[in-house]
């Protein structure tokens, strides 16, 4: 049997139909997959979800913020359960936490404060509850490994992570997500710019475009899913109301995914900068960000490989000035002997450098181009101060094979699942 790492108990239960203060309840109180029965959000797209079904918040970290001051009280926070007697801030993700009876959550990630909580604090600066800032007196999210009902004062025994736990796994994924999700919306949106017929929804943390003009995944799919698949049928209803097929990021493991293969597999992969390759060197060749007058013979390279449908490429062709004009997204060519060969895109996103728009035309293949435009966006990255560099390729595929050679590794598998606009 496990040797249980610390003990504490439930002081109180809370639940609000949205919103803050959630107001204590005697319980008990069934939790499931998705949270406490009874508790709901206003803003579902940045709370909840099966990786942050309950949030949890620590008696001594709430009396070290309300010593200073600050009006903040059980519930005020907004967080599920109040525990006492664990420092829970201060336990890994992964760690298990033993409720009652029955009820065994995980936890997942940091609970990051936002302006809802502004109430809790004096001077209305919510960052003080932030692990960036204060790593002690953070709240915490969990996951429901086993359901179960909980009351105040049950027992909690705190377990360490599972082997077979995938929780550093999905919070790695979680912050490479920000900068995946923000990257596909500045091309979505440059596309709307350059007057093509593209529905966009940024919504929290999923986001979701259809082109009824432009069919194919590209335009016509799902960022965010994968850890928010509880939102699938708001994904569903924006491809009913345009009536496109569309694409679904989905775990595969989660219970929402289709029971149909997917059309493709799709493997991220992530690394601190300072852990990438050099890169080859290679006699006449300069990779350099372009600036935006480039942007078309930018567009050009990447669309020249002979894989392109002429739509999508021309697509690609009116959107890329505007895309080079998005903050935080640079474009980068790779020229050989003055020649331009292979294009590469980098987004930086809350200290993650997102790569992708990876083409190297045909003729110049073979020669570790790719890889030299990795290193070269990665050491940008770095100068931008990004404490990770991540990107995505189809298993098996030549990009992700130069993405391992470099040194990035392999952190989560998803799954593009296609649904048409009749799907019930």
């Amino acid at each position: 049997m496990t040797e249980p790492i610390a003990s504490g108990r439930v002081l109180q239960v809370n639940v609000s139909p949205g919103g803050v203060p959630k107001l204590p309840v005697a319980g008990p109180v069934r939790v499931t997959r998705l949270g406490l029965e009874g508790d709901t959000h206003h803003e579902p797209t940045v709370h909840g979800g099966p990786h942050r079904a309950v949030a949890l918040f620590a008696i001594e970290a709430i009396r070290r913020v309300a010593a200073e001051g600050h009006p903040i009280a059980p519930g005020t926070a907004g967080e599920n359960l109040t525990t006492e007697g664990i420092e829970l801030a201060r336990l890994p993700v992964g760690t298990r936490l033993a409720i009652g009876d029955e009820l065994v959550l995980e936890l997942s990630a940091p609970d990051n404060p936002c302006r809802t909580i502004s109430g809790s604090f004096s001077d209305g600066r919510f960052a003080r509850i932030s692990i960036l800032t204060h790593p002690t007196d953070s709240r915490m999210y969990t996951r429901v490994l086993r359901e179960g009902a909980v009351r105040a004062g049950d027992p909690i025994t705190v377990l360490p992570p599972a082997p077979d736990s995938r929780a550093t796994e999905l919070a790695l994924l979680a912050r490479v997500d920000v900068a995946r999700h923000a990257s596909s919306v500045a091309i979505w949106q440059a596309a709307a710019a350059a007057g093509l017929d593209v529905r966009v929804v940024d919504d929290g943390e999923i986001a979701l475009v259809a082109s009824p003009a432009l069919p194919g995944r590209w335009l016509n799919r799902t960022v965010g899913l994968a850890l928010l698949p509880n939102l699938v049928e708001r994904a569903l209803d924006h491809f009913r109301s345009t009536g496109t097929t569309g694409w679904l990021d989905l775990d595969p493991a989660d219970p929402a995914t289709p029971g149909t293969e997917p059309d493709e597999w799709m493997t991220l992969h992530a690394i601190e900068p300072e852990r990438v390759a050099a890169g080859p060197a290679i006699p006449g060749l300069v990779v350099r960000p372009i600036e935006p007058a480039e942007a078309t013979d930018w567009a050009r390279t990447l669309t020249g490989d002979g894989t392109v449908e002429p739509d999508e490429a021309g697509a690609w062709i009116g959107l890329a000035p505007h895309l080079a004009r998005t903050p935080h997204h640079s474009l980068w060519l790779a020229e050989l002997d003055g020649v331009p060969v292979a294009t590469g895109s980098l987004h930086v996103r809350r200290n993650v450098g997102w790569l992708r728009a990876a083409s190297v035309i045909p003729a110049a293949r073979g020669r570790g181009i790719q890889r030299a435009l990795i290193a070269a966006r990665v050491r940008a990255a770095a100068e931008a101060g990004c404490q990770l560099v991540a990107a995505e390729a189809s298993p098996g595929s030549v990009s992700e094979r130069n993405l391992r050679a470099m040194g990035l590794a392999p952190i989560a598998t998803h799954g593009l699942y296609r649904v048409g606009p009749d799907r019930r």
